[in-house]
Formats: C-alpha cells, structure tokens, sequence
C-alpha cells in the first residue's frame, strides 16, 4: 500500500473512531482526556471481538475529539439553522456525533479538502445508516462549508 493510501486508510479510522467517541462523550459524559485514553489503549488499532480495527492516525482522531468538544457551542451554531425547522435535539446521537465531526473538520482544518471530508463522513453515515440519512449528511456538510470555506 502506497503512504498517501495508508495515511488516507488511517484517517478514514480516525474519523470513524472520533464519531464514535463523540457519541460515547454524549451518552456517559465521559471526560475528554478520559475518552482519549481509552480509545487510545483500547480500540484504535485493536481487535475486539474477533473485528479488527484499522490503525487510526491518532493526533488526527484526538484534534477531532477535542477540537469538536472544545468548540460544541460554535459547531452546533452552524448546524442548526441548516437543520431547516428541526433541532439537534431531535437528531439522534449517532447523527449529532457525525455532524459535529464533519462540521468540526471544515471549521478548523483548511489542510483538508472540502470534498474529502464531505466524502468521508458520509462514508461514515453509511455505516450507522441508509442512503436517505447518508444524503442528509452531504447536504448539510455540504452547506455548512459554503459557509466556512468561503
């Protein structure tokens, strides 16, 4: 595997595992450093039961929990009005967990293309979802850089 497609491979995990700790924050309110530290010692990269998990770039996957946690209020301020009548309390975990990734990703990392991070949450939204909600994810992502990267 070339660097560019293993950096690519890493990042994809990270993001997966960052949504996935932004979601576990949500649920148990789990302190950040808290977070980090399980998912550095348990999950990234590890095999749990009988799935193995890829390699995660882990300065990536913490800038993403903590940048997202640390700026919520800010993130959250993009996403509502995009939500077109609806509130984030009315999307459930996973989704909030996806949206303020994604959100988060476009706000404060200008080294990532706008169309990468689109494509790869909603790879993510396809994961946990169907197609319907993987569109969902697309258009609002897709808004929400307009803003930002304008």
């Amino acid at each position: 595997m070339s660097r560019t497609a293993a950096r690519s491979k890493a990042r994809a995990a990270a993001r997966l595992a960052a949504v996935q700790a932004l979601y576990q924050h949500e649920m148990e309110k789990t302190p950040v450093p808290a977070l980090l530290h399980e998912f550095h010692q348990h999950r990234l990269g590890a095999t749990i039961e009988g799935v193995e998990y890829a390699e995660a770039d882990v300065m990536f996957f913490d800038d993403i929990v903590q940048g997202a946690t640390a700026r919520a209020a800010e993130i959250d301020a993009l996403i509502e009005p995009k939500l077109q009548g609806w509130t984030l309390a009315r999307l459930d975990k996973p989704m909030k967990a996806i949206l303020r990734c994604g959100a988060y990703e476009l706000l404060a990392r200008g080294d990532v293309a706008v169309g990468t991070a689109i494509s790869e949450y909603v790879d993510v939204a396809h994961a946990f979802y169907d197609r319907r909600e993987a569109g969902f994810v697309n258009g609002l992502l897709d808004a929400i850089a307009k803003d930002v990267r304008a």
